[in-house]
């Protein structure tokens, strides 16, 4: 039951942010709608024929009040049509959306998934090692890297690597002259590319997991079942064991949430790169002014938000026996 008013607290949620979305658009500065109907009428079109031309173009009456146009929106919404793109017209938005997502689903997981291993195992071998130039060296290293947004790593990255040192490519995610499919020249294109999008994912990443293991090792190594464990004469690698799974469960929830905010943290960096992702197409949509592509996208960004916050609420009570109850 508690799992089901949940789930309905995280729907409410993501109608509020659809219906936020849908009417803080519209208050921006420059309608292409607006615009494309002002220019028909000075074409010599009449009111009736400019709005059935912008409605085959874009899929919107211009001179619908803009509550129909709401009901209209979440009427689509619900048969799972999110319109069509006013820049590219007559493309659907759903579709861009699903071209995109895959690039930002590779590139940002495998960065968000070798920084959490890189500061798990860092913030272990810190707590361990506490007080001690270990635990100085790698805890500054982490808080400097923290501090750092991943844009600015990634910058620091293309400038060097190339421009000084040209090592690696720069401008999308593949070699266009190589064919697109499920082929090793093809992958291999792709892993090399992603190469410093994925190392700006992890060094502006890595810091905060290093920083938040340690202080959750630190609290687990107070524990009376550690000592107990010393005590029943457990090996080394048994206690770290135990150490380690008892100091990921305070990261389960950061993690989770980090799930959700990968799509919108996704977006200076796939623009740096020219990458074709969610990022990307969120800041093109965004200068361009194509609302259906702006909703859209903000909807996917907010959703996956607060479903992941919804998922790290429901499944930290089933992995921690402590507050199942």
């Amino acid at each position: 039951m508690r799992t089901v008013r949940r789930f309905g607290v995280a729907l409410v949620m993501i109608w509020m942010v659809v219906t936020l979305t849908f009417f803080l658009i519209r208050l921006m500065p420059g309608n292409p709608i607006a615009t494309a109907y002002q220019t028909l009428l000075q074409q010599g079109m009449t009111a009736q024929q400019a709005a059935i031309e912008v409605h085959v173009l874009y899929d919107v009456y211009p001179n619908q009040p803009v509550v129909v146009q709401y009901l209209v929106y979440l009427w689509h919404l619900l048969h799972g049509n999110l319109g069509t793109s006013i820049v590219y017209t007559g493309r659907p938005v759903l579709g861009m959306i699903l071209a995109a997502a895959p690039w930002t689903l590779l590139l940002v997981s495998i960065g968000l998934f070798i920084s959490f291993v890189i500061g798990l195992l860092l913030g272990v071998v810190v707590a361990i090692h506490r007080d001690t130039w270990i635990d100085n060296v790698t805890s500054q290293v982490a808080s400097v890297f923290h501090g750092i947004p991943n844009y600015i790593t990634g910058f620091i990255f293309l400038y060097f690597f190339t421009v000084i040192w040209p090592w690696f490519p720069f401008g999308n995610i593949y070699d266009p002259s190589i064919a697109v499919g499920f082929t090793f020249p093809f992958v291999a294109s792709v892993a090399y590319h992603s190469v410093l999008p994925i190392a700006a994912y992890v060094f502006g990443a890595f810091g905060g997991w290093t920083l938040s293991t340690k202080s959750a090792a630190v609290a687990v190594l107070g524990d009376d079942f550690m000592m107990a464990d010393r005590i029943r004469g457990l090996t080394s690698a048994q206690r770290l064991d135990h150490l380690v799974n008892n100091s990921i469960l305070p990261l389960f929830t950061g993690f989770v949430l980090s799930l959700g905010f990968m799509f919108g943290g996704s977006v200076f960096i796939e623009s740096m790169f020219t990458i074709p992702g969610l990022g990307y197409l969120v800041l093109s949509a965004t200068t361009q002014r194509d609302y259906p592509v702006m909703q859209g996208t903000f909807l996917l960004l907010s959703a996956a938000v607060i479903l992941a916050n919804f998922m790290a609420d429901t499944f930290y009570s089933r992995i921690d026996p402590r507050i199942r109850n």
